[in-house]
């Protein structure tokens, strides 16, 4: 059994000015979000919910990414509301997201 239930890892990486990245259209404030609901909702730690940053995970066309494991789900969002979804629906209840899935 896995130490965690679920696993993401939310692509935090930044480029020059210019290049594309997650961390330009959106990356890290969602890595802080995530992270921050997580907690309080009480579904962070073993056994539960790990939000970590990653640096690039080569999916930048389709940024902001994040990845959920073990199921390795891949996720595009737009805004907060999104990432609601995705910890309602994904990591709380075992439902793809199936409009923000990559």
């Amino acid at each position: 059994m896995s130490y965690f239930r679920k696993h993401v890892f939310i692509c935090t990486n930044q480029r020059e000015a210019g290049e594309q990245c997650c961390h330009n259209t959106g990356g890290s404030a969602a890595f802080a979000y995530a992270k921050d609901r997580i907690g309080a909702l009480k579904q962070n730690g073993p056994g539960a919910v790990r939000i970590n940053k990653a640096g690039c995970l080569g999916r930048c066309d389709n940024g902001p990414v994040l990845v959920v494991y073990p199921e390795e789900t891949w996720y595009s969002f737009v805004d907060n509301e999104d990432l609601d979804e995705i910890i309602q629906e994904d990591l709380l209840n075992n439902r793809v997201v199936e409009r923000l899935k990559i």
